[in-house]
């Protein structure tokens, strides 16, 4: 516990202080083999969680015995169903961690239980003929347990880590989390039906949902390792440009959420600023680092990189509307950008995000021929070519998240590998900087 900053220490103290009262206030369940058997269907579950893509990060089907617990047994059942996550045998689990988790179901479970009752909910074992009336109340406890969980631990990592809340695909995560609450109300009616075998039976659907929670992570971590992979390939042959794919990537996100976009919607902009620049994997290297003018046929080969990266990713499927981010973040909104020459609303939204944020990160960072600019700097920038080279819907909605989330610009330092040339090419995102070409050259 020494190693948690004291604002998290606090916290715990809050958490195990309500959950140890609620208990010792509480009424012990006569129904102990009801308590037992969803006591162990709990501990069994939450000693195998599913690992998710943010680190140290967990998540159970457990809570289902609980929501169960709140049928069968009531508040105060429900709370000491949870509290039995103290005992978890998951591997390398510290005892703070067991201490918070059992607290904060036990919180969880009495919560739900007395929102249970308060819309006319009755605990015991219910009739078969009564699940109709009980569907309501079941519905309003999973609704308060499941946030209050997701709070109560997302409050924790906040403190303990003193970072930002992993708040990315939430949203697509409660609705999920919201729908494996259902698995409680099935334990309460295998118990109505076939008693206390339906914690065997009910085991099944449980560890599928948690098989097909560990799919679907799993799924996710492939594909981010795969962008990762192509991202370190252009910035290895690109070294000036270290690091921005990635914040292209963030600012389009930011850019995407702003103007509304769909969980899914906002995963595929983050991949297509990832990937916006993997064209450069097919431009010659000698032309990504040359200093000066270039000739027309170099040019020509910068202006087809986008065209190049489309060809590389075009088999990856998952990428879906990022295809056209990828293809046409160079076009302007004036119609004089490339490889298309498309103008206004002809360009794709997803282009028309990522140019914005392609160009803004190039103005705030160090490049060969000048140093990162300001990001007041840069902001203005943007709004002096918003109706030329960027969609001024876009340019607005960036100023605004940038007004909410302040940018953190890289490190001024750059390292260049010892065979590198003396110096590399002006980086041709930057508005501010036109690609000076030789004719005829």
């Amino acid at each position: 516990m020494r190693e948690l900053p004291w604002p998290a220490r606090v916290y715990l103290v809050a958490v195990l202080t309500a959950a140890t009262v609620l208990i010792a206030r509480s009424d012990v369940p006569a129904a102990w083999d009801v308590l037992l058997v969803l006591g162990l269907l709990f501990l069994v579950c939450e000693s195998m969680p599913t690992l998710l893509n943010v680190e140290q990060f967990a998540v159970s089907v457990s809570f289902s015995a609980s929501l169960a617990a709140v049928v069968l047994v009531g508040a105060e059942g429900a709370a000491l169903v949870g509290l039995t996550a103290v005992f978890s045998v998951r591997p390398g689990l510290p005892l703070v961690k067991r201490l918070f988790n059992g607290a904060q179901f036990a919180v969880c479970g009495y919560a739900a239980g007395w929102v249970y009752e308060q819309f006319g909910g009755v605990s015991g074992v219910p009739e078969v003929d009564e699940f109709d009336r009980l569907i309501g109340p079941y519905a309003a406890a999973t609704a308060v347990f499941v946030p209050l969980n997701i709070l109560l631990t997302l409050t924790m990592v906040k403190l303990a880590t003193r970072g930002e809340v992993p708040l990315r695909g939430m949203g697509q995560f409660l609705l999920s989390y919201l729908g494996y609450g259902t698995f409680g109300l099935l334990v309460a009616g295998l118990w109505a039906t076939v008693q206390s075998i339906s914690a065997v039976l009910v085991l099944l659907p449980l560890f599928v949902a948690r098989w097909a929670f560990g799919q679907y992570h799993a799924q996710q971590r492939s594909y981010d390792a795969t962008i990762a992979a192509l991202c370190q390939a252009v910035e290895t042959k690109d070294y000036y440009t270290r690091g921005h794919c990635t914040r292209v990537s963030l600012a389009s996100t930011m850019i995407a959420q702003e103007i509304g976009m769909g969980a899914e919607r906002l995963r595929a902009i983050r991949y297509a600023g990832m990937l916006h620049d993997v064209g450069k994997l097919g431009v010659p290297t000698k032309v990504l680092q040359k200093d000066g003018p270039l000739t027309e046929e170099e040019f020509a080969a910068i202006q087809l990189h986008p065209m190049r990266g489309l060809e590389i990713v075009r088999g990856i499927d998952f990428l879906d509307e990022a295809f056209e981010g990828i293809m046409h973040h160079h076009e302007r909104h004036d119609g004089k950008g490339y490889p298309m020459g498309l103008a206004g609303s002809e360009i794709p939204e997803f282009a028309r995000i990522i140019a914005v944020a392609d160009a803004f990160d190039s103005m705030t960072s160090v490049r060969s021929y000048r140093g990162a600019r300001p990001v007041a700097e840069a902001v203005e920038e943007l709004r002096k070519c918003a109706g030329t080279h960027f969609d001024p819907a876009m340019v607005d909605a960036f100023v605004r998240a940038l007004e909410r989330r302040p940018w953190q610009p890289p490190s001024r330092v750059v390292t260049v590998p010892d065979e590198a040339t003396e110096t590399a090419a002006k980086d041709h995102d930057d508005p501010t900087m036109p690609i000076e070409v030789l004719s005829g050259g």
